[in-house]
Order: structure tokens, then sequence, then C-alpha cells
């Protein structure tokens, strides 16, 4: 016969529901969120910051120069910079398949190297290293060549892991029945491999894209005229004459308005490349 001290003692149900949990604990995150913005906007000395980052005489006075020359330069510089690293990324990849052992190690080196390294420091050894080493040596272009360059050799890196991973992807049946058809190895990959790879590694791609496009803020330690300044040494050199913030924040919306529509883009594209997958 039991009595009831001897009956363990069980814990206390919450009688809810895993799903009332769940709704009680996001409810409580969102209190939390509002509470936070609340404090802030609450805190915040608006005043204080119109006056030092939006002062709309300030702006107006950035046009039109900040489009035909900040704007157009950051385009120029990330171009130039994602073309050079896209040819020189494309030969690392290829190296780093080959079946040729040096290719092969000597790629991987440039990899692990030029992944390891601030972009930063690339801009200074191309900047000041490469013209110290070989004096006769010029850039051509003068500074959008430097930049290219330096660009160039950032995103290579990245760029050729992306690619090789991407011909890895394509089905190995592809090249054997190119092979077949009479195609030689050089003219399978460019017709029949590479496309193909490429329209996988799109949004990638692209993705780097938007990364060059932040870094050639990194200009600015290439010592630029005024005519070659980008965003950020154009907000900073407005800023300093001005006495006031409003050209940086001007500058940064400018970097908005080209890198939240190509987030979008790749966005999109992984979307559409998921749904071919399944």
């Amino acid at each position: 016969m039991t009595t009831d001290t001897d009956t363990p003692i069980q814990p206390r149900k919450s009688g809810l529901t895993r799903r009332q949990k769940q709704r009680l604990s996001r409810g409580a995150q969102y209190v939390v969120f509002a509470a936070a913005v609340i404090a802030f906007a609450v805190t915040a000395d608006w005043g204080r910051l119109q006056n030092q980052f939006a002062q709309g005489r300030i702006a107006r006075q950035l046009f039109p120069d900040l489009i035909t020359v900040a704007m157009k330069n950051t385009v120029l510089y990330t171009l130039s910079g994602f073309a050079v690293g896209l040819a020189l990324g494309m030969l690392i990849a290829l190296m780093r398949l080959s079946s040729v052992g040096p290719y092969r190690w000597l790629a991987g080196v440039y990899i692990e190297v030029f992944r390891g390294l601030p972009a930063l420091l690339i801009f200074i050894f191309v900047g000041t290293g490469v013209p110290l080493a070989f004096p006769s040596i010029e850039y051509p272009g003068g500074v959008y060549g430097k930049v290219a360059v330096a660009l160039g050799l950032v995103s290579a890196a990245y760029m050729a892991e992306t690619i090789r991973a991407g011909i890895q992807a394509v089905p190995k049946g592809q090249m054997e029945a190119a092979r077949s058809l009479g195609f030689s190895p050089g003219r399978a990959m460019v017709s029949i491999i590479l496309p193909q790879a490429f329209r996988i590694i799109l949004p990638p791609l692209t993705n780097e894209l938007v990364l060059l496009f932040k870094d050639s803020s990194l200009v600015l330690f290439l010592g630029v005229t005024l005519e070659q300044r980008e965003l950020s040494k154009f907000g900073n050199d407005l800023a300093s004459s001005t006495a006031n913030s409003t050209p940086i924040l001007v500058a940064g919306l400018c970097y908005l308005l080209i890198t939240i529509p190509l987030s979008l883009v790749v966005r999109r594209m992984e979307t559409r490349a998921r749904r071919e997958i399944r």
C-alpha cells in the first residue's frame, strides 16, 4: 500500500503547448526590440545629428561632381578591377585543376596568400612596392591602372575558387560527351563546361562585384587627384572643407543605391537556381 509520502514529487507543468510557448517567446522578443527602438528614438539628440549629418544646403553643393566625378570613378574602378580579377581568376582556376603539379601548387599558393592578406596591404604594395622594385614599369592608365591591378589581385583569389567550384559542379559526363563528339579538351572546356559553370556561379560572382564596389574606397591610399576621387575620398574631402559630415552621409547613400539593388539581384538568382535544382 502506497501513501502520499511515497509518491515522487513531479515538476509543475506550465500547461502551455509548444506552439503557445513559441508564440510567447516571439512576442517577448518583439517587445524587447520595440523597447530598444523606442529608447534609441527618445534618447538620441536628433537636432545635433541633423545639424552634423543632414544639411540640405551642403548636400546640394555636392552636385554635379558627386555624380560626374565620384560616382563615375567608383564605377570605373569597380568594373576594371572586376574584369582583371575575372580574367586572372579564370587562369588560376584552370591552373588549380591542371594535372601538372607545379601549376596546381602555384595556384594554391596564390589563393592562400592573397586571400590571407588585407586588401589595404595589397593596395600599398601595388602603389608603393611595385614602383620601387621595378622603376621602369608604369601602370597603363596611371591611377586607374593601379586600382584595376590592386582590385584584380584581391578578387582573383576569391573568383578562382568560385570558378573552380563551378567547373567541378558540371557533371563529368558533359566533358566525356564532348570528347566523344571529337572536341579537343580546350574546346570542350570553352564551349561546353565553362558556359554551364558560369551559369552556376553567377550569384557568387555578382556578390564579388558588390564587395569590389566597397573595396574601391581603398583607392585613397594611392594618392589620387581631385578628378580621380571616388565616393569615399570625395565625401571625406568635402567633409573636411565644410567642417560637416553631410558629404560622408551622402556618399554612403550612393553606395547603398548600388549595393542594395545588386544584393537583391543576387538573392533572386540564388532563389531561381534553387528552384531549378528541385
